[in-house]
């Protein structure tokens, strides 16, 4: 899946967007209801979920009414896959919690999904920064977070249901993740965000864009909502200061002892010519065109790296890209898509081992991987039908498939 930041603005075009309110105000973008259709969905977020291994109490976490629920109480003590302890989430005990009106948080899912990633790829290309993803999935009038503000830029992606957000007028002064901002008290902030500039409804297929420190809030008044923040980290000032902290290695000014104290005038003195001597010499190294050139790739380079794996080209054994091929022919009238189906009961994948299955309330029934990932799919919607299970899973028998989930009570005619 490929993206751009043209895509992720439009109708506002880029010009405009760096022109008005990159760094400088908040930006809600309104679009269509499936704009993100391909980034995440329900279904999506089921199968992130089921990717047990992939969570442990820093990754994912439970918010009540703005307050952390303890990772104790819906996890489960485990081993990670590279041998450490962890807190792993527990399907049953999740549940419960978001049946009482809990939210969730999964952290960094922005290598997850190409269609997560294409959202943070699209970002770094505009040269933004690193793109890092969060998904928070709330429900109606349960906030998880009290006003606030974050020490790095927000892209806030709706891709299910709607959230309503306060923007107040008050910004913290460019803040970086240091205690000396994350340490700041709540009293702290519901003084500092001011008075309220917006209350914007935040609706699937929109954006939500707020500059690094600017307050806000948020509040799910729709039964549930699910939208992706995508944290923008763009290279600072204090990046320049590292590369001449490395640069000022080679003068040996910088490695001369500093002048001795001993309370005298004379002594001070010495060193505050010594430091304006070194003040000089780091603003001759910034402008020294090999440090520019560092500089100059250091930003240009500043995104993260998530690797983009195409095995059998690489041993000579694929092509380096498909053959072209005609565009599709228009679909004909639409041919019966047969009988509708929907969930009648809960059921959840199970893995034991390198044995899959769906977990009912009647028992485990056994599937394939296949089988159980179309089960996840179908779990995620409100009804299908066999036309489109067979189409998002070529590769099934399908009508066995709907059969047995059907003797399961697990579907039942729509």
């Amino acid at each position: 899946m490929k993206m751009t930041l043209q895509d992720l603005l439009a109708p506002i075009t880029p010009e405009r967007f760096f022109a008005e309110h990159y760094d400088r105000a908040p930006l809600h973008i309104q679009g269509a209801a499936g704009k993100f259709a391909d980034v995440l969905d329900w279904a999506g977020i089921n199968r992130l979920l089921s990717m047990t291994h992939a969570w442990s109490e820093n990754s994912f976490r439970l918010v009540m009414d703005s307050v952390p629920v303890p990772p104790a109480q819906y996890s489960v003590k485990a081993t990670s896959r590279d041998n450490a302890p962890v807190l792993q989430p527990v399907a049953e005990k999740v549940q419960d919690w978001v049946r009482r009106g809990a939210s969730i948080v999964m952290n960094d899912v922005d290598s997850l999904t190409p269609g997560l990633a294409a959202v943070s790829t699209a970002l770094e290309e505009a040269g933004l920064g690193k793109s890092q993803a969060n998904v928070y999935i709330s429900f109606q009038s349960h906030k998880a977070f009290h006003s606030h503000y974050d020490t790095h830029d927000v892209w806030a992606v709706q891709v299910e249901g709607e959230k309503t957000w306060n923007i107040w007028e008050g910004r913290a002064e460019w803040p970086i993740p240091h205690p000396a901002f994350r340490g700041q008290k709540q009293e702290h902030h519901d003084k500092a965000r001011g008075a309220l500039r917006a209350k914007v409804t935040v609706r699937k297929g929109d954006v939500l864009y707020l500059p690094r420190g600017w307050y806000h809030d948020a509040l799910a008044e729709a039964p549930n909502s699910v939208h992706i923040a995508y944290g923008v980290h763009a290279p600072l000032g204090m990046d320049l200061l590292h590369i001449l902290s490395e640069r000022a290695l080679y003068d040996a000014e910088f490695r001369k002892p500093l002048p001795r104290q001993d309370g005298s005038a004379a002594a001070k003195y010495a060193l505050t010519q010594r430091a304006a001597l070194l003040a000089a010499r780091l603003g001759d190294l910034a402008r020294d065109p090999k440090v520019i050139e560092v500089l100059e790739g250091f930003i240009r380079d500043y995104r993260f790296q998530r690797g983009s794996y195409d095995l059998l080209a690489a041993r000579g054994e694929a092509p380096a890209a498909p053959a072209p091929t005609a565009a599709p022919p228009a679909p004909a009238a639409a041919a019966p898509s047969g009988p509708a189906f929907r969930v009648a009961a809960e059921a959840r994948p199970v893995r034991r081992g390198n044995e899959f299955g769906l977990k009912t309330a009647s028992g485990v029934i056994a599937m394939s991987y296949g089988e159980v990932e179309a089960a996840a799919w179908i779990l995620g919607r409100p009804a299908i039908t066999e036309a489109e299970l067979r189409q998002a899973y070529p590769a099934l028998d399908v009508p066995a498939l709907i059969a047995r989930l059907q003797e399961a009570g697990v579907l039942a005619a729509a």
